[in-house]
């Protein structure tokens, strides 16, 4: 199983990945998880990262692209994987499919988390209290749905086009919005 998950920022994204990967027994690979390792651990690319990131920007393709190839190529995603947070431009899609093609594969499913801009933006203020992070002030979160919009969302049409597009609502209780989102494959685990 091959999947992606989108939405924009606070969308639920990180949570939803960690349950269907776990139900699949494949990794949830987060790119922003995996730059805030980097970011934590003080590496050239954590701090290339923290800039792009402090300012509610994206961090540029090539280092993406570079840290997804590798991630992709770990033993433990030989079977499969879940993304979360890549991609997010027109060209990583181009990238992402050259790397899932290499393999002989291709994507099964792609899943969007959808909830309105200002439910988001209360919940991303929660969790800079909650998680102490530092990234989440209402400027950024506020730049980063921009982004979202200007770059990622044209990749829904994207998506949709290849007919592997499920949308599933995401506000409600956690549980809720993991049934849904089990709903919307179920057509993708069946084949």
């Amino acid at each position: 199983m091959r999947l992606i998950f989108m939405g924009p920022p606070g969308a639920g994204k990180g949570t939803q990945a960690k349950l269907v990967a776990d139900r699949f027994s494949i990794p949830a690979i987060s790119t922003g998880d995996i730059f805030r390792a980097n970011v934590s651990e003080g590496t050239e690319l954590g701090r290339e990262a923290q800039r792009y990131m402090d300012a509610g920007e994206y961090v540029p393709d090539e280092v993406t692209n570079r840290m997804v190839r590798n991630r992709i190529d770990e033993e433990d995603a030989v079977k499969g994987f879940l993304l979360d947070g890549y991609p997010r431009t027109l060209a990583q899609v181009e990238e992402l499919d050259g790397m899932i093609g290499f393999t002989g594969h291709q994507l099964d499913a792609v899943v969007v988390l959808t909830v309105e801009s200002e439910e988001l933006v209360q919940r991303l203020l929660k969790r800079a209290q909650t998680d102490g992070r530092t990234d989440d002030t209402e400027d950024v979160i506020r730049r980063r749905q921009e982004l979202y919009v200007e770059q990622t969302e044209p990749l829904i049409e994207v998506y949709r086009e290849r007919g592997i597009l499920r949308e599933v609502d995401g506000v409600g209780e956690v549980d809720d919005v993991t049934q849904r989102i089990s709903d919307a494959l179920a057509s993708v685990t069946e084949s």
